[in-house]
């Protein structure tokens, strides 16, 4: 949930955040946009080699997670930068959101075989489907919170959610996977 937390919120409405920022120059969700997705494809890769490295796929999730949420908090810690320094910031937030194959390939080995292929293509939809309350979360409340402080309440909620599904997530790395689920 916080890489769409971070796409769906404090990407695409980056324009709006850097106005409330006091942002010096320019900035367009679509540039934004730019930025994060090429940190997210570099995050994919480099969430990947830690977790091979350090033989832990939650060790290498958590590591990424933390780093997510510090990124965050620097977002929101931007008051009066430049534009370029916005978009560096952006790009760092999807360099440490860039976690989904890792995200998939944890969630799929929590099941058998028997139904791991079902859980590997329904995960993702679950997660890609809370970028609709994350958002309408966020559109409620910034009418009586601003955007920042919208922000920052929903972003509060949905990592704590993730740390939550994450400490009752099993490690599995190297682990016998040919089972079936009863």
């Amino acid at each position: 949930m916080p890489l769409w937390y971070v796409v769906g919120v404090l990407v695409m409405f980056s324009p709006e955040f850097a106005t409330a920022l006091s942002i010096q120059g320019e900035v367009s969700a679509g540039g934004a946009l730019m930025y994060c997705y090429i940190g997210l494809s570099i995050g994919d890769l480099a969430s990947g080699y830690l977790s091979q490295k350090m033989r832990s796929r939650k060790g290498a999730y958590i590591i990424f997670m933390v780093l997510s949420l510090a990124s965050v908090i620097s977002y929101f810690m931007l008051s009066g930068a430049t534009a370029s320094s916005f978009y560096t910031c952006v790009f760092f937030l999807g360099v440490f959101c860039g976690y989904w194959a890792l995200f998939i390939t944890m969630a799929a080995e929590q099941f058998g075989t028997n139904i791991r292929a079902t859980v590997a293509t329904t995960v993702p939809n679950f997660v890609r489907g809370s970028v609709v309350p994350i958002t309408s979360s966020f559109m409620l409340l910034k009418e009586s919170m601003g955007v920042l402080g919208s922000a920052a309440i929903v972003g509060a909620v949905t990592f704590s959610i993730a740390f939550i599904a994450l400490y009752f997530t099993r490690e599995t790395f190297h682990e016998d996977l040919d089972y079936i689920e009863a």
